[in-house]
């Protein structure tokens, strides 16, 4: 097996068991790609061409609306995946970005060469549908937050949840993931809010 690639079947081991023979098909069909401080793993506008797993690294997932302002949607860290699904499964130009906040480096899995791997290894259809189920919940319990939270207990609640995150990725990010101005996030910092 790829050495750079031992999170990911460390990752996976954790979902489901692969025989040597389907970890080998798996490590076929995989790439990686390095990526710099503030560099762009997707652009908007382009048709997002796969799944990304973060070997090393911290990405986040925005959209930029009319007047400039990133809106934050999701972040990521080492052994997690993230994408455009939208984009990546109608072919259509995505309406985000995905940048890196640091170094990083993520494995790629093509989607045109999706559908073929599942059919060779139909353990990893099973493993994705489990990802994309416990993304789904996050993404659901995320929304019952922004609704029936201040933002004080938005930001506690996060920091307890996610105190990596809070070490690595610059406030100003934070606070547009968590709905609200780094101004305000200054203040909650500060416990004067």
């Amino acid at each position: 097996m790829g050495e750079i690639y031992k999170p990911l079947f460390e990752h996976i081991r954790k979902f489901v068991s692969l025989s040597k023979e389907e970890e080998s098909v798996l490590l076929s069909y995989l790439s990686h790609k390095k990526l710099k401080k503030k560099e762009l793993l997707l652009e908007q506008g382009q048709i997002c061409p796969g799944n990304y797993f973060i070997l090393e690294g911290c990405f986040f997932l925005f959209m930029t609306d009319e007047s400039g302002t990133e809106q934050v949607v999701q972040f990521g860290i080492e052994n997690w995946w993230i994408t455009d699904y939208v984009s990546m499964d109608s072919q259509k130009p995505s309406k985000f970005n995905i940048r890196a906040i640091e170094h990083s480096t993520v494995a790629v899995l093509d989607k045109s060469r999706q559908d073929d791997l599942f059919q060779r290894v139909p353990q990893l259809e099973r493993y994705f549908r489990v990802i994309l189920q416990r993304a789904f919940s996050a993404t659901l319990q995320r929304i019952q937050f922004i609704f029936s939270m201040t933002g004080e207990e938005r930001y506690r609640h996060f920091n307890n949840l996610f105190p990596a995150f809070v070490q690595r990725v610059p406030q100003y990010i934070i606070a547009s993931y968590l709905g609200f101005t780094p101004e305000f996030l200054s203040k909650i910092r500060a416990k004067k809010v």
